[in-house]
């Protein structure tokens, strides 16, 4: 058998996640990078760091069927270096890293979805979305 979440316990799971977030005293980050994503979010960051959004603080909302929707996005930065995004990481203002997923172009299903994944340095890049989902099961 399968376990299964009904929607107050998957939007607490979601709200749970997203909140660590906010810890520290700033806003938290979202770096978005090159190649593919680590196998665990443990792992040390991987590919070329092509952007860095600051993020809104609180970052999210309250999640709604289990999915926490990223709080003031559209949200814009400028490319640090150039490359095709892959995959995004986000960490709270300490550093520490709280998630990361993949990333496309608007309309690609990415968790995060950017304007374009080509990024090029000193170029406005914008975060479409952000989301996080936790599945009923």
């Amino acid at each position: 058998m399968a376990i299964r979440l009904p929607t107050a316990a998957r939007n607490a799971a979601a709200d749970a996640v997203v909140d660590l977030l906010d810890a520290g005293s700033g806003a938290a980050t979202l770096e978005v990078r090159s190649g593919s994503q680590p196998a665990s979010a443990n792992d040390a960051a991987s590919g070329t760091l092509l952007a860095t959004f600051t993020l809104a603080d609180p970052a999210f909302g309250s999640a709604s069927t289990g999915v926490a929707t990223a709080a003031s996005v559209p949200r814009t930065t400028t490319g640090a270096a150039n490359g095709t995004a892959g995959w995004w990481r986000a960490k709270d203002s300490t550093g520490a890293t709280v998630l990361d997923g993949s990333a496309t172009a608007t309309g690609g299903g990415g968790e995060v979805q950017l304007n374009t994944t080509t990024v090029s340095t000193g170029v406005e890049l914008r975060l479409e979305s952000l989301t996080v989902t936790v599945p009923a099961g």
